[in-house]
């Protein structure tokens, strides 16, 4: 067998063991006999290292002029270009989604560094005309300072470069802890910044646990703002935390995610996109298409297509060009959706397919769950409204246009909705009406691309928005600039009569 690498923490531009001596297995969750790599179990001294360095690095960083700051990210977008068939096996590895979505997952950070690489050249602030005479006005954008960021294991090396990116081509520099689950990614990453120049100190990753590398980050006064990607619960530990010192705070977090089919729609396209949208990443998305709202006109032709859809599925190790589904993250992960599966059967939903574990051969070195389709569920049923995070949807049945857009809206996340119609008019009104912070017209409830903001409202979210330039207000402050050269004492408001 090879020989498990050991990786380390990358702290002020060099490569470090952690202060607690201890490291941590990762561990490949479609092969448990797979050790992906041996890593740091770093500890709050880390942090505090790893804050200080990024601190003192800030002063000159900030310096850089933009355009400048830019260049460097579009030479680390076009190595990962280069690297872009390594960085995703790795990833396949390290989290189990198939190889054609770790490749989708690699090409969103080349397509935010090349789009953030623009923005380097923009970073647009606005001018006005004064309403005094001889005097000009303006306001420009400037980094916020240290930026730390807490990451998950879903899409990770995108959502790093969601965070990353913006963050530093304001001028801000990072500090970042990947997810336990996987930490291969980011070092991989950081890496290649590494080796295409980007200066000590502006980027320091530390890996560990969220108890021991998440709460010390989130809490430490010397950072300015924290980007998180996660569960609402920890996020709203994230917000209390950053709110005590009044520092910048982003949230991403849950979603559980409507596709509403109505009696008008084309069937099997809309099956499509039920199976894309709720099995692909094994249902592991913020974004995943978790409650399929259909007519009563077409419910049955939809199910009976969806089950034999989801009963078809190839599942297993992703790193087998023929799979279309891999394992859960972890066996924690797999247990939560099993216990899901269980809640749902308790709660009189009618299961049609699915609702086990896959065992025998290689599935019993990975954590693997069948494709589960449940019908019958109503929107009082805890697997209608809360989110599951794995492989497993459900329908529920509407009478009109109006009682599905209210079932949409009937729960407590905001992310991402859908509708299948070939009424405009239909399209319009749920486009107004369902309230979330994406939405699809004749396509699942994921596919997001990078120039348009990502984020949610309700308990998704808490205002912000990643990706696109919106990602950019997360990570910079307005200042107003006002320039009088009349030579005389002029008061707003009071002189401009």
């Amino acid at each position: 067998m090879a020989e498990v690498i050991r990786y380390k923490n990358y702290i002020g531009g060099q490569w470090v063991e952690s202060r607690s001596g201890e490291t941590f297995e990762n561990r490949n969750p479609a092969n448990t006999d797979d050790v992906v790599g041996i890593f740091q179990k770093s500890n709050a001294n880390d942090v505090n290292e790893a804050v200080a360095a990024a601190k003192e690095a800030f002063n000159k960083w900030r310096l850089v002029p933009a355009p400048k700051r830019a260049e460097l990210l579009l030479r680390i977008a076009d190595r990962v270009v280069r690297e872009k068939e390594r960085l995703a096996r790795d990833m396949t590895r390290e989290m189990g989604k198939v190889l054609n979505e770790t490749r989708g997952d690699v090409q969103e950070a080349i397509d935010l560094g090349y789009f953030m690489a623009g923005e380097g050249r923009r970073l647009h602030g606005v001018t006005t005309p004064s309403e005094l005479p001889n005097k000009f006005q303006m306001c420009v954008r400037q980094p916020k300072g240290v930026a730390g960021m807490i990451t998950p294991w879903n899409f990770p090396v995108a959502i790093p470069s969601w965070k990353m990116m913006p963050a530093l081509v304001c001028g801000n520099t990072v500090v970042i802890k990947p997810a336990t689950d996987t930490p291969l990614s980011v070092c991989h990453y950081v890496k290649i910044m590494e080796e295409e120049g980007i200066p000590p100190g502006v980027v320091n990753l530390v890996t560990g646990s969220g108890g021991s590398v998440g709460m010390p980050l989130m809490t430490h006064k010397d950072v300015a703002v924290i980007s998180f990607t996660g569960s609402t619960e920890i996020g709203r530990k994230v917000s209390e935390a950053c709110a005590r010192d009044f520092r910048g705070c982003h949230l991403e977090m849950g979603g559980k995610n409507c596709i509403l089919v109505m009696d008008d729609a084309d069937i099997d396209l809309a099956v499509d996109g039920a199976v894309w949208g709720a099995f692909g990443t094994t249902g592991q998305r913020c974004t995943a298409s978790s409650r399929m709202i259909v007519h009563k006109n077409v419910i049955k032709e939809f199910t009976d297509k969806l089950v034999a859809r989801a009963r078809a599925l190839n599942v297993g190790n992703g790193l087998d060009e023929s799979v279309e589904m891999g394992p859960a993250i972890n066996e924690s992960q797999m247990n939560t959706v099993l216990e899901y599966i269980e809640i749902g059967k308790k709660e009189g939903a009618r299961l049609l397919c699915g609702g086990e574990r896959l065992t025998g051969g290689d599935y019993d070195k990975g954590f693997f769950t069948m494709p589960t389709v449940f019908a019958d569920v109503t929107s009082d049923m805890r697997i209608f409204q809360e989110e599951i995070f794995g492989s497993v949807t459900s329908v529920t049945v509407c009478e009109s246009l109006e009682d599905g857009i209210d079932l949409c809206n009937n729960t407590a996340y905001g992310l991402s909705g859908s509708i299948y119609t070939r009424d405009v008019n239909n399209a319009f009104r749920a486009m107004r009406d369902i309230y979330t912070g994406l939405f699809y017209v004749n396509a699942p409830t994921i596919g997001a691309e990078v120039h348009l903001p990502f984020g949610g409202v309700k308990d998704t979210g808490n205002g912000h928005r990643e990706a696109g330039v919106a990602g950019i207000d997360v990570f910079s402050e307005w200042k107003s600039i006002y320039v009088d050269f009349s030579g005389t004492i002029q008061r707003a408001q009071i002189d401009n009569r």
